[in-house]
Protein backbone atom coordinates (compact mmCIF):
# COMPACT_ATOMS: atom_id res chain seq x y z
CA UNK A 1 0.00 0.00 0.00
CA UNK A 2 1.18 3.50 -0.88
CA UNK A 3 -0.23 6.62 0.74
CA UNK A 4 0.03 10.40 0.71
CA UNK A 5 -1.23 12.65 3.51
CA UNK A 6 -2.44 16.22 3.02
CA UNK A 7 -3.34 17.81 6.36
CA UNK A 8 -5.94 20.56 6.17
CA UNK A 9 -3.49 23.23 7.37
CA UNK A 10 -1.04 22.51 4.54
CA UNK A 11 -3.47 23.40 1.75
CA UNK A 12 -3.02 26.42 -0.44
CA UNK A 13 -5.17 29.40 0.54
CA UNK A 14 -6.55 32.37 -1.35
CA UNK A 15 -8.74 35.12 0.09
CA UNK A 16 -10.36 37.56 -2.34
CA UNK A 17 -12.81 39.18 0.03
CA UNK A 18 -15.91 37.66 -1.53
CA UNK A 19 -14.16 34.28 -1.97
CA UNK A 20 -12.26 32.25 0.60
CA UNK A 21 -10.72 29.18 -1.03
CA UNK A 22 -8.50 26.32 0.13
CA UNK A 23 -6.68 24.28 -2.52
CA UNK A 24 -5.67 20.68 -1.87
CA UNK A 25 -3.80 20.65 -5.21
CA UNK A 26 -1.99 23.36 -7.18
CA UNK A 27 -4.47 25.92 -8.46
CA UNK A 28 -4.30 29.52 -9.70
CA UNK A 29 -1.52 31.29 -7.73
CA UNK A 30 -0.90 28.29 -5.49
CA UNK A 31 1.69 25.95 -7.00
CA UNK A 32 3.28 23.02 -5.21
CA UNK A 33 5.16 20.66 -7.56
CA UNK A 34 4.54 17.79 -5.13
CA UNK A 35 0.79 18.45 -5.09
CA UNK A 36 -0.35 18.88 -8.66
CA UNK A 37 -2.81 16.00 -8.81
CA UNK A 38 -3.68 12.57 -7.40
CA UNK A 39 -3.99 10.37 -10.44
CA UNK A 40 -6.92 11.67 -12.48
CA UNK A 41 -8.03 13.94 -9.60
CA UNK A 42 -6.73 17.37 -10.60
CA UNK A 43 -8.52 19.95 -8.40
CA UNK A 44 -10.12 19.81 -4.96
CA UNK A 45 -11.08 23.31 -3.88
CA UNK A 46 -12.94 24.07 -0.66
CA UNK A 47 -14.73 27.35 -1.44
CA UNK A 48 -16.77 29.83 0.60
CA UNK A 49 -18.55 32.57 -1.36
CA UNK A 50 -20.14 35.65 0.23
CA UNK A 51 -23.82 36.43 -0.20
CA UNK A 52 -24.80 37.47 -3.73
CA UNK A 53 -21.25 37.04 -5.06
CA UNK A 54 -19.70 34.47 -7.35
CA UNK A 55 -17.63 33.48 -10.35
CA UNK A 56 -18.49 35.42 -13.51
CA UNK A 57 -18.79 33.75 -16.89
CA UNK A 58 -15.57 31.90 -17.74
CA UNK A 59 -14.49 29.05 -20.05
CA UNK A 60 -13.50 25.40 -19.48
CA UNK A 61 -12.56 22.62 -21.86
CA UNK A 62 -11.60 18.94 -21.64
CA UNK A 63 -12.25 18.59 -17.92
CA UNK A 64 -14.88 16.82 -15.82
CA UNK A 65 -16.15 19.21 -13.13
CA UNK A 66 -18.06 18.21 -10.00
CA UNK A 67 -19.66 20.63 -7.51
CA UNK A 68 -20.87 19.50 -4.10
CA UNK A 69 -22.57 22.17 -1.90
CA UNK A 70 -21.88 21.89 1.83
CA UNK A 71 -24.06 24.83 2.91
CA UNK A 72 -26.26 27.37 1.16
CA UNK A 73 -27.38 27.50 -2.47
CA UNK A 74 -25.20 27.73 -5.59
CA UNK A 75 -26.66 29.02 -8.87
CA UNK A 76 -25.26 27.72 -12.16
CA UNK A 77 -25.69 29.16 -15.66
CA UNK A 78 -23.91 27.97 -18.80
CA UNK A 79 -23.59 28.39 -22.56
CA UNK A 80 -25.56 25.16 -23.10
CA UNK A 81 -28.68 26.92 -21.83
CA UNK A 82 -28.73 25.35 -18.37
CA UNK A 83 -29.84 27.42 -15.40
CA UNK A 84 -30.16 25.70 -12.04
CA UNK A 85 -29.57 25.90 -8.32
CA UNK A 86 -27.90 23.24 -6.20
CA UNK A 87 -28.24 23.09 -2.42
CA UNK A 88 -26.63 21.02 0.31
CA UNK A 89 -27.60 17.45 -0.48
CA UNK A 90 -27.31 17.99 -4.24
CA UNK A 91 -24.46 17.18 -6.60
CA UNK A 92 -23.66 18.63 -10.02
CA UNK A 93 -21.45 17.41 -12.88
CA UNK A 94 -20.36 19.17 -16.05
CA UNK A 95 -18.29 17.77 -18.91
CA UNK A 96 -16.49 20.73 -20.46
CA UNK A 97 -15.38 18.74 -23.50
CA UNK A 98 -14.99 20.85 -26.62
CA UNK A 99 -15.61 23.98 -24.59
CA UNK A 100 -18.25 25.59 -22.40
CA UNK A 101 -18.77 28.91 -20.63
CA UNK A 102 -20.44 29.03 -17.24
CA UNK A 103 -20.93 31.14 -14.13
CA UNK A 104 -21.51 30.17 -10.50
CA UNK A 105 -23.08 32.51 -7.96
CA UNK A 106 -24.31 32.45 -4.40
CA UNK A 107 -28.08 32.39 -4.86
CA UNK A 108 -28.68 34.08 -1.50
CA UNK A 109 -27.59 37.59 -0.56
CA UNK A 110 -27.83 37.08 3.20
CA UNK A 111 -25.76 33.90 3.73
CA UNK A 112 -22.59 32.25 2.51
CA UNK A 113 -22.46 29.28 0.20
CA UNK A 114 -19.84 26.62 0.86
CA UNK A 115 -19.03 24.02 -1.77
CA UNK A 116 -16.38 21.68 -3.09
CA UNK A 117 -15.18 22.29 -6.63
CA UNK A 118 -13.59 19.12 -8.03
CA UNK A 119 -11.92 18.61 -11.41
CA UNK A 120 -11.14 15.20 -12.89
CA UNK A 121 -9.06 14.59 -16.02
CA UNK A 122 -11.33 12.91 -18.64
CA UNK A 123 -10.54 9.68 -20.47
CA UNK A 124 -12.00 11.16 -23.66
CA UNK A 125 -11.14 14.56 -25.09
CA UNK A 126 -13.30 16.65 -27.36
CA UNK A 127 -16.62 15.27 -26.14
CA UNK A 128 -19.88 17.16 -26.45
CA UNK A 129 -20.34 19.34 -23.35
CA UNK A 130 -23.07 18.23 -20.97
CA UNK A 131 -24.57 19.15 -17.59
CA UNK A 132 -26.47 17.16 -14.97
CA UNK A 133 -27.46 17.42 -11.32
CA UNK A 134 -29.37 15.37 -8.80
CA UNK A 135 -30.66 15.52 -5.24
CA UNK A 136 -29.31 12.91 -2.85
CA UNK A 137 -31.10 11.36 0.12
CA UNK A 138 -29.15 11.73 3.35
CA UNK A 139 -30.58 8.48 4.73
CA UNK A 140 -28.96 6.62 1.83
CA UNK A 141 -25.51 7.39 3.25
CA UNK A 142 -26.21 6.98 6.98
CA UNK A 143 -23.62 4.49 8.23
CA UNK A 144 -22.83 3.42 4.69
CA UNK A 145 -21.01 4.74 1.64
CA UNK A 146 -23.48 6.12 -0.90
CA UNK A 147 -22.32 5.87 -4.50
CA UNK A 148 -22.98 9.26 -6.11
CA UNK A 149 -20.80 9.02 -9.24
CA UNK A 150 -19.94 5.92 -11.26
CA UNK A 151 -18.87 5.21 -14.84
CA UNK A 152 -21.55 2.57 -15.38
CA UNK A 153 -24.53 4.96 -15.07
CA UNK A 154 -26.11 2.52 -12.58
CA UNK A 155 -26.17 4.81 -9.57
CA UNK A 156 -25.93 8.57 -9.28
CA UNK A 157 -24.20 10.65 -11.94
CA UNK A 158 -21.31 9.82 -14.26
CA UNK A 159 -18.12 11.26 -15.67
CA UNK A 160 -16.03 10.64 -18.77
CA UNK A 161 -13.63 8.70 -16.55
CA UNK A 162 -13.39 5.38 -14.72
CA UNK A 163 -14.20 7.15 -11.44
CA UNK A 164 -16.40 6.36 -8.47
CA UNK A 165 -17.38 8.92 -5.80
CA UNK A 166 -18.95 8.02 -2.46
CA UNK A 167 -20.39 10.10 0.39
CA UNK A 168 -20.79 8.73 3.91
CA UNK A 169 -22.48 10.08 7.04
CA UNK A 170 -21.01 7.75 9.63
CA UNK A 171 -21.73 7.53 13.35
CA UNK A 172 -19.03 7.18 15.98
CA UNK A 173 -18.03 3.51 16.27
CA UNK A 174 -19.05 2.66 12.71
CA UNK A 175 -16.58 0.93 10.38
CA UNK A 176 -16.48 0.43 6.64
CA UNK A 177 -14.34 -1.68 4.32
CA UNK A 178 -13.61 -0.03 1.00
CA UNK A 179 -12.66 -2.37 -1.86
CA UNK A 180 -11.09 -0.78 -4.91
CA UNK A 181 -12.70 -1.45 -8.28
CA UNK A 182 -9.40 -1.75 -10.17
CA UNK A 183 -5.84 -2.46 -9.06
CA UNK A 184 -4.64 0.50 -11.16
CA UNK A 185 -6.86 2.92 -9.22
CA UNK A 186 -6.34 4.89 -6.06
CA UNK A 187 -8.75 6.43 -3.56
CA UNK A 188 -8.60 9.94 -2.19
CA UNK A 189 -10.32 10.23 1.19
CA UNK A 190 -11.48 13.74 2.20
CA UNK A 191 -13.03 14.31 5.63
CA UNK A 192 -15.78 16.93 5.61
CA UNK A 193 -16.56 16.73 9.33
CA UNK A 194 -15.47 14.56 12.24
CA UNK A 195 -12.59 12.12 12.62
CA UNK A 196 -11.77 8.72 11.16
CA UNK A 197 -8.89 6.32 10.83
CA UNK A 198 -8.31 5.26 7.22
CA UNK A 199 -5.92 2.33 7.16
CA UNK A 200 -3.52 3.35 9.92
CA UNK A 201 -3.89 7.11 9.47
CA UNK A 202 -5.99 9.34 11.73
CA UNK A 203 -7.80 12.04 9.73
CA UNK A 204 -9.66 15.09 10.96
CA UNK A 205 -11.82 17.77 9.37
CA UNK A 206 -10.66 18.71 5.84
CA UNK A 207 -7.69 16.32 5.91
CA UNK A 208 -7.03 14.46 2.67
CA UNK A 209 -5.43 11.04 2.28
CA UNK A 210 -4.54 9.22 -0.92
CA UNK A 211 -4.30 5.41 -0.92
CA UNK A 212 -3.22 3.16 -3.79
CA UNK A 213 -1.56 -0.15 -4.63
CA UNK A 214 -3.93 -2.03 -2.33
CA UNK A 215 -7.09 -4.09 -2.79
CA UNK A 216 -8.95 -2.63 0.19
CA UNK A 217 -8.66 -0.58 3.36
CA UNK A 218 -10.64 -0.04 6.55
CA UNK A 219 -12.35 3.12 7.76
CA UNK A 220 -13.01 3.33 11.50
CA UNK A 221 -15.02 6.26 12.87
CA UNK A 222 -13.95 7.90 16.13
CA UNK A 223 -16.34 10.89 15.90
CA UNK A 224 -19.56 11.40 13.96
CA UNK A 225 -18.22 11.98 10.47
CA UNK A 226 -19.08 13.08 6.96
CA UNK A 227 -16.60 11.84 4.37
CA UNK A 228 -16.06 11.91 0.61
CA UNK A 229 -14.20 9.10 -1.19
CA UNK A 230 -13.01 9.53 -4.79
CA UNK A 231 -11.64 6.49 -6.62
CA UNK A 232 -9.77 7.43 -9.79
CA UNK A 233 -7.17 5.92 -12.16
CA UNK A 234 -3.63 6.61 -11.02
CA UNK A 235 -2.27 6.70 -14.57
CA UNK A 236 -3.55 9.42 -16.88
Amino acid sequence: MKTVLHKSGTRGHASHGWLDSYHTFSFANYHNPERVHFGALRVLNDDTVSGGMGFGTHPHENMEIVSIPLAGALEHKDSMGNLGVINKGDIQVMSAGTGVYHSEYNKNKDEEVKFLQIWVFPNKRGVEPRYDQMTLKEEDRHNTLQEVISPGFDTGLWLHQEAWFYLGKLDKGNSQTYRLKKDTNGVYVFVLEGEITAGDQILGKRDGYGIWETDEFEINVSENTEVLLMEVPMEI
